[in-house]
């Protein structure tokens, strides 16, 4: 993997994660729900009350995708895990080893911090990220059917 490095994403990269967050977006065929401004970005990944965090890719110094990851928690196992929320390559820099190198840094975060888990969702049509998830060890999860309450029924329901 010569030349991939992983960095600690700042508040200088918040334009530069908001371009990665529409590539992916338009990735997976929903730009259109991306609603983040660089702003948002700025203020949820770096502000004082954030839980969030970040790191950047890059290649022979070139920022070529980027991981975004917080920590949850398992009452079954008693302790927390690492989830990541986001992780994209751009395509012209796939196969030179970034993806694996996020998730083993991410993984080494996860050990480091004690974590019983590392998790993320995939989107069931993703046939050549499953098949690297698979690859790599990981295992999916069908057990679970996951929920959303979000925009106005979150509100509605809130409000009750």
């Amino acid at each position: 993997m010569s030349g991939v490095d992983i960095r600690q994403a700042t508040i200088e990269d918040s334009a530069l994660i908001h371009k990665f967050v529409v590539e992916l977006a338009i990735y997976e065929k929903a730009e259109h729900e991306v609603l983040a401004t660089v702003a948002d970005i700025e203020n949820a990944l770096f502000g004082a009350n954030t839980t969030t965090k970040a790191v950047i890719c890059t290649f022979n110094n070139e920022p070529i995708g980027f991981a975004v990851y917080f920590f949850n928690f398992s009452t079954w196992l008693g302790k927390h895990g690492l989830y990541l929320e986001d992780l994209y390559v751009s395509p012209e820099h796939r196969g030179v080893g970034a993806g694996k190198a996020l998730l083993k840094h991410l993984a080494s975060i996860a050990v480091s911090k004690e974590c019983g888990r590392f998790e993320w969702s995939v989107l069931d049509w993703n046939e050549p990220a499953i098949q690297f998830y698979e690859s790599i060890g990981a295992k999916p999860q069908n057990e679970w059917v996951g929920y959303r309450l979000a925009g106005k029924a979150l509100e509605e329901f809130a409000s009750r």
